[in-house]
């Protein structure tokens, strides 16, 4: 009813939303949202069990939670206990009592919002303490759906808006992005942190300059060419290093993502564990989204080859994708995450606060990359607190580059 589509089949018969439903939409003033119609929580048997399992993890991407309720019945235990889950994780939510064209309230205004009244079974009821800003609603009839939207689109406050590089630059200054194109890159675009950062440096009046690693020389050696800072891919990291002038700024996509992810501290924190990895120490390299892997792909060939020859250790390299997250992180000695470009802040983060709950240290591939090749207190120095930081660590876990 709120994206105006029929997307999914539907019945009174439990479990059949077997699976989550997405749809992207844009949803004003909220602007673009995915809105995800979860299996039910009451699922019953191991088929059950899953599709519960499967509701948890999409509360810890969740921006905003909209909670259905049978209006007829009111608030059942299950739906008690998913309200619960909901405030745990501090998630902004919205009541809808949906079915109100069976209770007899839809088209009573004064009953449009607050605690259902007057429904037609008189049992279970939602008292006002538990639903005081519901609101009444009809999937069937549209009743309401409208004021859900609205309430949707103003339950998140205004926030201060990030920027990937473009508070690090002035208007006019020059930028140069690396981006190295081989056969893990993917056909005929750039990949979704290289968009972001060329707009973001646009929009603060930045002048990017993009070139493949192959090429950088040939950009710096150009008359006129002073750059203000160099991003590259971290894959190309060490190449970079060596080419780009000690006087330039240099930092990765990887890690510009996740700063702004909001989670560069604790990445920055994490890698000190890389250098205590032993033999038979389990790691786990975890991506946000799923792609076709190369046989020279970076997460599952790329950074464990580089991880076993800085460590010099036999170490156990386990991999996830997608929305697959362990919940139990405590075999690993250290998660390597990508820079989450698909993921929303919401989502990387709760990987990252699941990892710290866990003492499992936490740390993303650009940081790795950089650490590994010796050019991470370079690329941190963007960030003085966090090179700060660095410098703090045991100097033994310092790498001389591989």
């Amino acid at each position: 009813a709120i994206t105006g589509q029929e997307l999914a089949v539907v019945s009174d018969v439990k479990g059949t939303t077997t699976d989550p439903v997405k749809k992207a939409m844009e949803l004003l003033p909220l602007g673009p949202v995915v809105i995800i119609d979860t299996p039910g929580f009451d699922d019953e048997g191991q088929l059950g069990a899953e599709r519960v399992k499967k509701t948890r993890m999409i509360l810890n991407t969740c921006d905003i939670a909209v909670l259905v309720v049978d209006a007829a019945s009111g608030m059942t235990d299950t739906d008690r206990e998913l309200l619960a889950l909901i405030k745990e994780r501090n998630i902004p939510c919205v009541i809808a009592l949906n079915k109100t064209d069976l209770t007899g309230t839809e088209n009573k205004k004064e009953n449009r919002t607050g605690n259902l009244t007057g429904n037609k079974t008189g049992k279970g009821a939602c008292t006002p303490e538990e639903t005081p800003d519901a609101l009444q609603v009809s999937a069937m009839t549209g009743t309401g759906i409208r004021e859900l939207k609205e309430r949707l689109a103003h339950l998140i406050p205004d926030r201060e808006e990030k920027k990937l590089a473009g508070d690090m630059v002035s208007a006019g200054d020059l930028c140069i992005l690396v981006c190295p194109i081989d056969e893990s890159a993917p056909k005929g675009r750039l990949i979704l942190p290289q968009q972001q950062t060329i707009r973001d440096l646009m929009d603060h009046g930045a002048i990017p300059v993009v070139c493949r690693d192959t090429e950088l020389q040939t950009v710096l050696d150009k008359p006129g060419i002073e750059p203000a800072l160099v991003i590259t891919d971290s894959q190309a990291f060490k190449t970079v290093n060596a080419i780009v002038p000690e006087n330039i700024p240099l930092t990765s996509f990887s890690i510009l993502m996740a700063r702004y992810k909001g989670f560069l501290e604790t990445a920055v924190k994490g890698i000190s564990a890389a250098g205590k990895l032993q033999d038979g120490d389990k790691v786990l390299l975890a991506e946000g989204c799923t792609h076709h892997r190369q046989c020279n792909d970076i997460g599952t060939v790329k950074i464990p080859r580089w991880l076993r020859a800085y460590t010099g250790k036999e170490l156990i390299i386990e991999t996830c994708s997608g929305n697959e997250f362990p919940e139990d992180l405590s075999a690993y000695s250290l998660v390597i995450h990508c820079g989450a470009c698909m993921l929303t802040e919401t989502a990387v983060v709760a990987r990252m606060e699941q990892a710290i709950r866990q003492e499992v240290p936490f740390t993303n591939y650009g940081i790795a990359i950089a650490f590994m090749t010796g050019a991470l207190e370079r690329s941190l120095r963007l960030f003085p607190a966090l090179h700060d930081l660095l410098a703090g660590e045991d100097r033994q876990i310092r790498p001389a580059g591989v």
